[in-house]
C-alpha cells in the first residue's frame, strides 16, 4: 500500500496562552500522517501549556526572533511533503487537513488556502466564513493590493516550493506571510478551497490589534516592492 503524503504542521510560540489548545487541534487531526513541530520563540510564559504534548510533537527553542525566524527554524526541521502553519492563539478544525489534502489532490494543486470562521477569547464563534472569496483572479490580486486575503493559518504548501522561493523573511515582523505568498504566486497557482478549517481566535492581545500601526506601515512597503507583479497580473486576468 502506498504510504499517506506527511504534513508537518508548524506552530510558532510566544507567551500565548492558547497555545495547548492550537497544539491539541493539530495533534487530534483526522488524517493520521502528521507531525506536529512547536517552536518556542525565547517565550518566558505559557510554556508549561506544551509540557503535556511533549511526547507527540517536536520541541523546538530558540532566541527571541520573531515569528518569521521561528517558523523558518520548524521548516528546516520540518520532514512532511506538505507545510501548514497554525498560530498559537488559533485552531484547526478537526478534518483540517484531511480535506485540504484531498481537495488539492483532486485540483492537482501545490498550494492552497481555505475560509475560516472567526471565534473570541473563550472560542465562542463570532463570525463564521470570515475569510473574503475570491470571484476571480482579478478579484483575488486586486485584493492582494489592499490587504491579504490569505490567512496564513488556512494554507497547505508542498514543501519542495520552499525551495524554489527560499524561506520567509525575517527582517518583516508583522507581514512575513503577505511576503512570501506574493514570492509563491510568482511560481504557482494558489487555490481557494471555500470550507471554514480554521478556528481564527480575536482578542486584545494579538500583534495585528497591538501593532495595527506598525503592520500597516510594513504592509504597504511590501505592497509597493510587489506592486507592478500584482497590476500585472490584475491587467492579464
Amino acid at each position: 500500500m502506498m504510504e499517506l503524503p506527511r504534513i508537518s504542521i508548524v506552530i510558532p510560540f510566544y507567551n500565548c496562552e492558547y497555545v495547548g489548545r492550537a497544539i491539541s487541534s493539530a495533534l487530534n487531526q483526522t488524517y493520521p500522517n502528521i507531525e506536529v513541530i512547536v517552536v518556542n520563540d525565547g517565550a518566558t510564559l505559557h510554556t508549561e501549556k506544551i509540557n503535556p504534548y511533549r511526547d507527540r510533537i517536536s520541541y523546538l527553542k530558540k532566541e527571541n526572533g520573531g515569528t518569521a525566524s521561528a517558523v523558518n527554524l520548524g521548516l528546516q526541521h520540518a520532514g512532511g511533503d506538505y507545510f501548514c502553519w497554525l498560530s498559537s492563539d488559533d485552531e484547526y478544525e478537526l478534518n483540517k487537513t484531511e480535506v485540504q489534502l484531498r481537495t488539492m489532490q483532486l485540483l492537482n494543486a501545490r498550494m492552497s488556502y481555505t475560509n475560516f470562521n472567526i471565534i473570541d477569547e473563550n472560542s465562542v464563534l463570532q463570525k463564521a466564513m470570515a475569510g473574503p472569496a475570491s470571484s476571480s483572479p482579478k478579484d483575488f490580486y486586486s485584493g492582494m493590493l489592499t490587504g491579504c486575503p490569505i490567512n496564513g493559518c488556512t494554507v497547505m504548501i508542498q514543501s519542495s516550493l520552499f525551495e524554489e522561493a527560499g524561506s520567509f523573511n525575517e527582517t518583516l515582523r508583522y507581514t512575513q506571510d503577505y511576503e512570501m505568498w506574493l514570492r509563491l504566486l510568482q511560481i504557482e497557482e494558489f487555490h481557494y478551497i471555500p470550507y471554514p478549517l480554521v478556528k481564527h481566535r480575536s482578542h486584545q492581545r494579538m500583534g495585528s490589534v497591538r501593532y495595527q500601526r506598525e503592520l500597516w506601515d510594513e504592509f504597504a512597503g511590501v505592497r509597493d516592492k510587489y506592486r507592478d507583479y500584482l497590476e500585472g497580473k490584475i491587467r492579464t486576468s
